[in-house]
């Protein structure tokens, strides 16, 4: 099948970009950039979709319909640095049999998974 376009990133609407961009930077290991006046973007090296932050002036209400996966070699880990990074887990946790998911929330509440697999490397 003939393809029209290529994912290449996502925008997260939030209140303040760079608090994010610099959560989302730490996370990810990326840099950040302003991609237009006020809003950020976090760039990574290895091909990853950039992450673009716009401000809007309210406040996330409810489930985030769309979220990210991280992977990462250690979960409990990752927990720490991200609760250290201004973010934290929620709590809420699943066990599949090729891994564990935990599902997080960045500093505006906005949800991610992070993602422990059992057989595969990162």
């Amino acid at each position: 099948m003939q393809t029209f376009g290529r994912f290449a990133g996502v925008t997260i609407d939030c209140q303040d970009p760079q608090r994010l961009a610099d959560f989302w930077s730490a996370v990810l290991g990326g840099r950040v950039t302003e991609s237009l006046p006020g809003w950020r973007r976090v760039t990574v090296d290895d091909g990853t979709p950039v992450l673009t932050f716009q401000p809007v002036p309210e406040p996330k209400v409810g489930k985030t319909r769309l979220h990210l996966d991280v992977a990462v070699p250690d979960a409990g880990e990752a927990v720490d640095r991200i609760g250290a990074l201004g973010g934290r887990w929620t709590s809420e946790r699943h066990d599949y049999p090729e891994g564990t998911v935990l599902v997080m929330a960045d500093p505006e509440n906005n949800e991610f998974c992070i993602v422990q697999y059992y057989k595969r490397s990162i």
